[in-house]
């Protein structure tokens, strides 16, 4: 098994970030490496840096290889 890792977040409608804004959503990736999804994390999240509504996860995603 093998991971790949996805950027995930946008700008939300209020500080509690449990709605998006219609489209606002973002998913960025997939990357092979943890660092690589953090280096995409701080990029985009330094770019909505002045949005207080804005956030951005790093999730990770299983695969299995076939045998």
């Amino acid at each position: 098994m093998t991971e790949r890792y996805w950027v995930v977040g946008g700008d939300y409608t209020c500080m509690g970030f449990k709605n998006l804004r219609d489209g606002q959503g973002k998913m960025i990736g997939p990357f092979d490496t943890r660092d690589d999804a953090v280096q995409a994390w701080r990029q985009v999240s330094d770019a909505d840096r002045s949005k207080a509504t804005a956030r951005y996860s790093i999730t990770s995603e299983h695969l299995r290889l076939p045998q």
